[in-house]
């Protein structure tokens, strides 16, 4: 059955061109265009769409109250489409909390090359949102970290210890829901999350806000410390790197790997080569199967590897795939993450574990 499109953008060019990519889909059409946030209100009651795609800044009711009033109402899967500036960064960000399944950038119709690109990127990001399972979305809040957090044990922890994490569609709050969970001393944790390059520095420092271990974007080159979680850019694949004792990120601009850059198979399985059992491996809720091959392989290296279970997923695809293809050590509920993760951990020591992970 075709996917139901409304398109909410108050750009004439915006709506002309959006139309004409998903209506050229052969599984997808537009069932109605609307100029603002109180036009589309009528027409989700009339023609019952299943995805909506939602401009940020509109005239009347810009996009973020009518998606927060949307979201309480009627939840539905709403793809945001926003402008890369840094106003609309820190904006798409409170986008995704409010419960919007993706965002993505406006098109650029100047070259045909990024017109196919964009093309392509806006009708796999619709057809994520209609398999996306969505709910209304709960509070914002700070949870308290796992019991491991004041332990001598969990110290320990840290020690040579890495936790490589990945996710796609609804990534942003499955990333956050474990982040704010860490302890201080846990150990470092690389994640990559599929999402536009001008979106993961104003990610980074909202989860930073939230978490009680310190997050950025990864630089390349430098040195990762516990405590810290360092998140791959959007315009380059993050690689676990060793230097004698020490763990180093890099960045590269190597071409995309299951059609994502960053990619999470490149993250885990620089860490099934650098860490081996040293390393931890989490891949959570997310369209497609990016991250399965490389968490199989961490897990043959002698890594832990968790996966977050299908009720608890927006999209049930990556995840799926790495348990299909037996790469699963065990599943877990998205609020459980990381208290298995501390679990795992300060069931070896550190030193112990980085020796083997040689």
């Amino acid at each position: 059955m075709s996917i139901k499109v409304l398109i909410c953008d108050d750009s004439a060019a915006s709506r002309l061109l959006l139309r004409r990519v998903i209506d050229a889909q052969p599984d997808m059409t537009v069932v109605g265009v609307a100029a603002d946030a109180l036009i589309a209100r009528e027409m989700i009651k009339t023609l019952a769409p299943d995805v909506l795609t939602l401009d940020v800044e509109m005239p009347r009711m810009d996009g973020l109250d009518f998606l927060a009033r949307l979201m309480r109402l009627r939840p539905m899967p709403v793809v945001m489409i926003s402008a890369f500036t840094g106003k609309d960064s820190d904006v798409s960000i409170r986008a995704l909390e409010l419960g919007a399944v993706d965002v993505l950038g406006k098109p650029d119709a100047r070259s045909p090359g990024a017109l196919a690109a964009y093309a392509e990127e806006v009708c796999d990001k619709i057809r994520a949102a209609r398999a996306a399972h969505v709910q209304r979305p709960g509070p914002v809040d700070v949870a308290a970290p796992v019991a491991a957090a004041g332990t001598a044990a969990g110290a320990r922890a840290a020690q040579g210890r890495i936790v490589c994490i990945g996710a796609s569609t609804g990534g942003t709050e499955a990333i956050r829901e474990v982040l704010v969970r860490l302890p201080r001393h846990c150990p470092p944790v690389l994640i990559v999350q599929h999402m536009p390059e001008m979106f993961t520095g104003a990610f980074a420092k909202r989860l930073d806000s939230l978490s009680q271990i310190r997050v950025k974007e990864a630089e390349h080159g430098e040195r990762i410390e516990p405590g810290c979680a360092y998140l791959a850019p959007g315009h380059s694949h993050l690689l676990l790197k060793r230097r004698g004792l020490a763990y180093h990120c890099e960045l590269s601009g190597a071409d995309p790997v299951n059609r994502h850059r960053p990619s999470v198979d490149v993250l885990f399985h620089s860490a099934a080569e650098h860490a081996g059992r040293a390393a931890l491996g989490v891949l959570l809720t997310g369209m497609g199967k990016d991250g399965a091959q490389g968490l199989l392989a961490m897990q043959r290296s002698g890594a832990w590897t968790i996966a977050q279970d299908q009720a608890s997923c927006v999209v049930y695809g990556m995840p799926r795939e790495a348990v299909a293809i037996g790469a699963v050590s065990e599943v877990s509920p998205l609020i459980e993450v990381a208290q298995r993760i501390m679990g795992r951990l300060t069931a070896t020591t550190g030193g112990a574990a980085l020796k083997q992970g040689a």
